[in-house]
C-alpha cells in the first residue's frame, strides 16, 4: 500500500514563504503524476500544481508565479512545493496526490499552512 505523508505546513505572516514535502513510500514519485491540491475552510478542493513524470508542469492561475512544484532528483520518493509571496488567501490544507499509471490514486492526509495579514 502506497503511503504520502505531507510536511512543511505552518503559520507565516503574508509575504511569507513555506516549503511543503510530500513523501511516499515507495518510489512512485518517478513514474507517478504528482499533485498538490489545497482545501481552504468552507471551499471546494482546488489544484494547486501538477508535475507529470515526463516533466510537464501545470499551476493553478492563483498561484503562477509565486508557486513552485518539483521532484528531488536525489530521492524519488519525494515531491516538493515552494510557496513564495504568501497570501491569506493561500490559506487552508494542502494535500499531496499521485496518480500512477492514470488509474491508482494515493491521498495524503494532508498538512495545514496558514497565512496571517
Amino acid at each position: 500500500q502506497v503511503q504520502l505523508v505531507e510536511s512543511g505546513g505552518g503559520l507565516v505572516q503574508a509575504g511569507g514563504f513555506l516549503r511543503l514535502s510530500c513523501t511516499a513510500s515507495v518510489d512512485i514519485v518517478g513514474p507517478a503524476v504528482m499533485h498538490w491540491y489545497r482545501q481552504a475552510p468552507g471551499k471546494q478542493r482546488e489544484l494547486v500544481a501538477s508535475i507529470a513524470s515526463g516533466g510537464g508542469i501545470f499551476y493553478g492561475n492563483s498561484v503562477k508565479g509565486r508557486f513552485t512544484i518539483s521532484r528531488d532528483n536525489a530521492k524519488s520518493t519525494v515531491v516538493y512545493l515552494q510557496m513564495n509571496s504568501l497570501k491569506p488567501e493561500d490559506t487552508g490544507v494542502y494535500y499531496c496526490k499521485a496518480v500512477v499509471r492514470g488509474v491508482h490514486e494515493y491521498w495524503g492526509q494532508g498538512t495545514q499552512v496558514t497565512v496571517s495579514s
